[in-house]
C-alpha cells in the first residue's frame, strides 16, 4: 500500500483539480447563458449554508466574503467527493481498471448525490425538470469531477 503522505498528496491534487475545473466551468457556463456576473454562482453555493439572503435579496447584499464562502464550500464538497472516492477505490478496484468508465460513472454518482439528496435537502430544490440542463450538468460533473478524481486516485493506487 502506498504511503499516507502520497495518499494525502493524491487527494489534494485530485480535489484541487476537480474542484477548480468544476467551478470554472460552472462560472463560464453561467456567464455565457445569462450574461450575468459569474460570482452569483458562488453566492448560490453560499446560500446553501447561509440561506436565501445570500442570493442578494437580504442582509448579505454585496458582501465581499459571500463568494469566498461559496468558493470554500464548493471545495469542501469537491474534497468530500475526492476523499470518498479515495476511501472506496480499494473496494471497487476490480471494476475500476478502466479509469475513464470509472470516472464517468463516478461523475453520474456525484450528480445523483447532489441533485437527488444535497440540493433538495439544503435548498429545497426539486428534481431537474429540464432534461437538457440536467444532462449538461451531469456531463460537466462526469468530465470535470469524475475523470480527474478517477485518474489521479487510480494512479496513486497503481503505485505500489
Amino acid at each position: 500500500m502506498p504511503s499516507q503522505k502520497k495518499g494525502l498528496n493524491a487527494i489534494l491534487q485530485a480535489g484541487l483539480l476537480a474542484g477548480s475545473l468544476d467551478i470554472i466551468t460552472a462560472c463560464v457556463q453561467y456567464y455565457v447563458v445569462t450574461g450575468k456576473n459569474p460570482l452569483k454562482v458562488l453566492n448560490f453555493i453560499a446560500s446553501g449554508l447561509l440561506g436565501k439572503e445570500a442570493l442578494g435579496k437580504g442582509v448579505y447584499v454585496n458582501e465581499w466574503w459571500l463568494p469566498v464562502t461559496g468558493l470554500l464550500l464548493h471545495f469542501v464538497i469537491a474534497f468530500s467527493f475526492t476523499v470518498f472516492f479515495y476511501w472506496v477505490y480499494p473496494l471497487i478496484r476490480a471494476v475500476a481498471k478502466n479509469r475513464t468508465i470509472t470516472g464517468l460513472l463516478y461523475g453520474i454518482f456525484v450528480w445523483c448525490v447532489m441533485n437527488l439528496a444535497v440540493l433538495p435537502l439544503v435548498m429545497g430544490a426539486k428534481f431537474p425538470s429540464d432534461w437538457w440542463k440536467a444532462a449538461q450538468s451531469m456531463l460537466i460533473l462526469m468530465v470535470m469531477i469524475g475523470l480527474p478524481i478517477s485518474f489521479i486516485i487510480g494512479k496513486y493506487y497503481d503505485r505500489k
